[in-house]
């Protein structure tokens, strides 16, 4: 583990730096999808809690309508997601601007996956140890059911990461992760929503 923290880092640059160049055309035409499709942004920019509870901008291609119903109430997930938007989500490539988040040492391919910023409050002391690494863009709870786990197993898998991160372990990860891909499991929670808000223990 003491090794590989100095290896992850240095891995996680050069992996990323080759795939922004080898994916930068599909990048390019999921930019003009999306913009084709909707009106909006092409990249959806939130911050979120890193390393230490550190704040950054997490960078993803948009997937939804930035629209409300006639009541100016906000719609479900489901709702407002494109056909693009969808087609992204099934296939991951929604992900693929978080490269820029790697390159900056803001996350790394293999870690816990970063929440919003306003679950900070609401984590119990153990809950809170999730971000004693460095997010990921995948990590052991997303290859163990994602979204369709409750919060409270996702953080017990989360801080579980925390104690056992090893080069094996990422890379059984990583393997799971391309697994799933190709499979499509437990994108969404249920038909109206990715994921339900967290609102504490």
């Amino acid at each position: 583990m003491k090794i590989y923290s100095y290896v992850k880092r240095p891995l996680d640059f050069v992996i990323a730096l080759l795939l922004l160049i080898t994916t930068s055309p599909i990048m390019l035409l999921v930019a003009i999808a999306i913009k084709v499709e909707s009106n909006g942004p092409i990249l959806f920019v939130q911050e979120r809690p890193g390393k230490t509870e550190i704040i950054f901008k997490i960078i993803k291609f948009r997937t939804m309508k930035v629209v409300s119903d006639n009541e100016c109430n906000p719609l479900s997930d489901m709702e407002r997601m494109t056909k693009v938007g969808s087609f992204l989500r099934k296939t991951s490539l929604d992900e693929l601007p978080q490269l820029f988040n790697i390159l900056r040492g803001d996350m790394s391919f293999i870690g816990t996956r970063p929440l919003l910023v306003q679950y900070l409050e609401l984590y119990s002391p153990e809950q809170r140890r999730r971000h004693e690494v460095v997010p990921g863009i995948s990590g052991w709870a997303q290859v163990n059911g994602r979204n369709k786990l409750s919060w409270e197993e996702k953080f017990v898998l989360d801080v579980w990461y925390v104690d056992n991160i090893s080069f094996s372990l990422d890379l059984k990860i990583l393997f799971l992760t391309i697994k799933q891909l190709f499979v499509n499991k437990d994108i969404n929670q249920n038909d109206n929503n990715t994921m339900k808000d967290f609102n504490g223990n």
